[in-house]
């Protein structure tokens, strides 16, 4: 009861701390959504558990109970990234540079996360609440710079005060149950709301009501709660996924117990993101790598290793694994071997020292946030003899990075043999992102290969796309919705005859986001050509995609999603609006700008220019803005113009062969 009482003085603290103006995020109630603790008055060990864990606490309003950073007057860095941290009786404040460059001071509502860091939510007009990027370690029991390389000044989306730093964007529907982002597009502001600010057990068990009220009248077996899909492998990877997964929402709310792709659509094994081979890069979580694991297609779930409720391993160190990889193996998994793993003689390194843990090789960590380390969950069988042919870093590299290049493959060849080992996905990959001649071929080969996982075929899908290949054929019935989605959004970009041989077929399929992208795709063909059947659903699946992008509307890119498929309805005036609020929120992007000055170009060709010319000065790529000025110049034979504006390009980015030929073009078209 005493932690309880705890919470609800501090939100009510939070609440009387904030500044004139704002309407904070808040809970409420929601249909069919109950309290967490009616849920333990069943379920007390489950409960028992769940206190205290990092989803229990996952989001606290302020107090200085839960709060863990130092506020007696701490004070971290120099301008422009500094910030002083205050106590008065029992609120919190920041002092530190606002979204206007000025200083001021900002009551802390929330903290954010435990460990091994801890962020504080400072609120903001509209509804905001952002994710002060000066954090707390909970270990060294120091502040410290989120962004140690880059002092984002005000008015960068990535300054504390931007949109990438806007908790109702990025973060709140992790950090919370039943999450309703609310967002207003128009006016670009938040009504967001919530049952409960921590990750409750409704949050991945789904709406507990008619199983709570069922449980109380006795009449036999309790109403399951809404997520069924916890029961098999597969659907609890894709429940936990809904969190653990770089991945886009489709919809406002989601429900948990629905198919992970009517609610989202995955990353794939993207460049910038991933490895060539799959290794994480960028900060993916764990599901894409995780669907990389021979664990996966094996049918292990999260709870297999993880207890989902109190949030820890379900053993210590190599104890973890040998409860499935030793002498005696699982019988549920009747791939694995009977051998002794947790032993000199397979790992080759001496009992406690490190390389003798499984997962020192098989998992190698990976800071993510400065100080969160996190494991790759794809599981893998070291293979240092890649790095040469991927640029993939290798775990053996990773302790021994005083060897040289090679040390590894060749250690392992004298322990096991020389073998010969079948070409690796990630050679394919890295041989396409170098562009290196035949890619494409090889790229359709590894595709169409069953034998390879399903998040492998569907990013070589995707990268065969980019240059200029179409899906297999098989493709559009694979079983897996991740490559039927992902071949449908290749598609997109084909001929016409093309697109109609297969997206009129994936426009009923039952997964939301099969259909958004097969309507995607065939949004700009007339009518004609679809029969009465395929009209309906293609504007179900638009509708879809449109609303799709409206549950990410505060997302720039949803903008432009939006502006582009209004190009290709016919309807140039929405277009121009939603170019227009992408270039609000994030102006210093240059997508939507470019995308308005060519919808503007042809009939106003002034204000086009207008457009890109505004852009330079808050724009972190000038050079492109630049290069469209040039060419709009050079369409309006205006050659002085265009050689004035190619020339400041090239100065810009000197290596860029396009900008180079163009304004070579230009010079010899003026007059001398």
């Amino acid at each position: 009861m005493r932690g309880w009482l705890h919470r609800i003085l501090g939100a009510l603290l939070a609440l009387a701390a904030l500044p004139a103006g704002a309407a904070p995020p808040r809970a409420e109630a929601r249909p069919g959504y109950i309290a967490d603790s009616a849920c333990a008055a069943c379920h007390p060990r489950q409960a028992a558990a769940w206190q205290g864990s990092k989803h229990d606490l996952a989001m606290q309003p302020a107090s200085p109970a839960r709060v863990l950073g130092d506020f007696d007057g701490a004070r971290f860095g120099a301008a422009p990234h500094s910030a002083t941290f205050l106590r008065r009786d029992a609120r919190l404040y920041v002092r530190t540079d606002g979204p206007d460059g000025r200083p001021a001071e900002f009551p802390v509502t929330h903290a954010f996360g435990l460990r091994p860091l801890q962020q504080v939510l400072l609120p903001l007009p509209g509804g905001r609440l952002q994710a002060f990027d000066i954090a707390w370690d909970t270990v060294r029991r120091q502040w410290f710079s989120l962004h140690p390389d880059d002092a984002f000044a005000p008015g960068s989306p990535l300054h504390w005060s931007g949109r990438y730093q806007n908790w109702n964007l990025m973060c709140g529907e992790c950090h919370t149950t039943a999450y309703r982002k609310g967002y207003d597009e128009a006016g670009d502001r938040y009504r967001t709301r919530y049952t409960a600010p921590h990750v409750g057990c409704q949050a991945c068990h789904g709406p507990g009501r008619d199983h709570a009220d069922s449980a109380r009248r006795h009449d036999g077996a309790p109403t399951p709660t809404a997520n069924r899909a916890l029961g098999h492998a597969h659907g609890q990877v894709d429940q936990c996924a809904a969190c653990h997964a770089r991945r886009t929402r489709l919809v406002e709310d989601a429900v948990p117990g629905q198919p992970f792709l009517d609610n989202y659509i995955p990353d794939n094994l993207r460049t910038g993101l991933y490895q060539p081979d799959g290794q994480q890069l960028d900060e993916v979580f764990e599901y894409g790598s995780f669907r990389q694991s021979r664990m996966y297609q094996a049918g292990v779930a999260c709870s297999d290793c993880h207890d989902p409720h109190a949030g820890r391993l379900r053993a210590d160190g190599n104890a973890l694994c040998v409860r499935c990889h030793g002498e005696t193996p699982d019988p549920r998994f009747p791939g694995l071997q009977a051998k002794r793993y947790d032993a000199p003689q397979h790992h080759f390194h001496a009992t406690g020292q490190p390389g003798s843990q499984c997962v020192d090789c098989h998992m190698p960590s990976r800071d993510y946030m400065v100080v969160h380390g996190r494991r790759d969950h794809a599981i893998r069988i070291p293979r240092p003899d890649l790095t040469r042919r991927t640029g993939a870093p290798d775990a053996c590299q990773g302790c021994h990075a005083d060897r040289p290049a090679g040390w590894a493959a060749a250690a392992i060849d004298e322990h096991h043999g020389p073998r010969h080992r079948p070409e690796h996905s990630g050679e394919i990959l890295a041989a396409a992102r170098r562009g290196e001649p035949g890619a494409g071929a090889r790229l359709a080969a590894l595709a169409a290969d069953p034998q390879h996982n399903a998040i492998v075929r569907a990013t070589a899908i995707e990268t065969l796309a980019g240059l200029g290949g179409r899906p297999p054929e098989a493709a559009y019935a694979d079983p897996d919705p991740v490559v039927r989605s992902t071949a449908a959004a290749a598609l997109a970009a084909r001929p016409p005859a093309e697109r109609l041989s297969h997206l009129p077929a994936l426009l009923a399929d039952p997964l939301r986001a099969v259909r958004i992208a097969a309507a995607r795709g065939l949004a700009g063909l007339p009518d004609g050509l679809l029969s009465a059947d395929q009209l309906a659903l293609r504007r179900r699946g638009l509708d879809e995609f449109i609303a799709a992008q409206q549950a990410m509307a505060d997302m720039p890119s949803a903008q432009i999603n939006l502006a582009l498929l209004h190009i290709d309805l016919g309807n140039p005036t929405a277009a121009e609006r939603h170019y227009r609020r992408a270039i609000a929120q994030e102006r210093s992007a240059n997508a939507a700008r470019l995308g308005l000055a060519r919808l503007l170009a042809a009939d106003q060709p002034d204000a086009a220019a207008r457009v890109l010319r505004d852009g330079i000065a808050t724009s972190t790529r000038p050079a492109e803005l630049h290069f469209a000025l040039g060419l709009l110049a050079g369409e309006r034979k205006d050659w002085n113009g265009a050689e004035t504006e190619l020339r400041r390009a090239a100065e810009l980015a000197p290596d860029d062969p396009r900008i180079r030929r163009n304004l070579d073009a230009v010079r010899r078209l003026q007059p001398r």
